[in-house]
């Protein structure tokens, strides 16, 4: 559609205490916790800027300043890397150049939906994608799932959510949809369920942690009272938008790491290993050796 405005920027909702990874998180945000070398929160932003996005807005809160922080140039770091011939190619993707990196404070953890409406000054009259640091979306070099919805939105515009497929028996713990017509890897949005018993669910596409909005979500938020466990939910808000604007969900081609919960996190780390050509054979002969036990 050559009337979209293009995606620049992206909203991180990354003021989350980061409760099951205590201790690790008591001074260390969650998002700074690293799969095997980079941490989360730079994979996030990687992706984005895969996708073409400009601006990069961090919902943060208090004790998060580290974020910044890694992305701002290190002086002494790299004065230091320099004077002992080592490469900075390693620090490039930590350095954000001026203006690429906005952060606002969520000052009370009200839910994901007020974390968003928190960047709506940000954000302006534009459309925008959302990305969770937590959930790592991982697909082909240069193919990543903010780009593959970038490029579907460029086809079709209005609103989007990622979703991966998966067994019908697992639908429960998930927010789903309830499709409509499909199309390759789109498929029309007719409504969202949250965590629906397996035998009511309209479908085994679950919502998988990227989107990108229309600005009116801001409004919807603005008025929105608290749904589940007292929050301000942003699936409720997307709902009241699905029948008021085009709203599709993009099935992503890859494979993703749940790693706000420690299993995936671990899972992500060991199969970002196994395929590290620096590393992989040696992690896979320590991973069978401990097998055996």
């Amino acid at each position: 559609m050559s009337d979209t405005k293009p995606i620049r920027k992206a909203v991180f909702p990354v003021a989350g205490l980061g409760t099951r990874f205590l201790p690790a998180t008591k001074a260390i945000p969650k998002e700074l916790l690293p799969i095997v070398d980079r941490p989360l929160i730079q994979y996030a932003v990687d992706e984005a800027r895969e996708a073409g996005i400009e601006q990069m807005i961090f919902v943060t809160g208090r004790g998060k300043t580290a974020i910044v922080e890694h992305f701002d140039v290190a002086y002494e770091l790299e004065t230091t890397m320099s004077e002992r011939g080592k490469s900075l190619g390693v620090l490039e993707p930590t350095r954000a150049t001026p203006g690429d990196i906005i952060t606002v404070r969520q000052q009370v953890p009200m839910g994901l939906g007020h974390a968003i409406w928190c960047a709506r000054a940000i954000v302006g009259d534009e459309p925008f994608a959302i990305m969770l640091p937590d959930e790592l979306m991982v697909g082909a070099p240069g193919h990543g799932c903010m780009k593959q919805m970038v490029d579907a939105y460029n086809e079709v515009g209005g609103n989007l959510i990622s979703v991966l497929e998966v067994p019908e028996d697992e639908v429960s713990s998930y927010g789903v949809i309830d499709p409509g017509a499909e199309s390759g890897a789109l498929t029309e949005v007719k409504g969202l369920v949250e965590k629906p018993p397996v035998d009511q669910a309209p479908s085994n596409k679950i919502i998988s942690g990227r989107y990108i909005l229309q600005p009116e979500v801001m409004r919807t938020l603005e008025t929105q009272g608290k749904g589940a466990g007292g929050e301000i939910q942003l699936t409720d808000a997307m709902a009241r938008m699905i029948g008021k604007q085009p709203f599709h969900a993009v099935t992503f081609d890859g494979r993703r790491f749940d790693c706000g919960s420690k299993t995936g996190f671990v899972e992500a780390t060991l199969a970002l290993a196994l395929e590290r050509e620096d590393m992989g054979s040696e992690v896979r002969a320590i991973a069978e050796r401990l097998l055996q036990g």
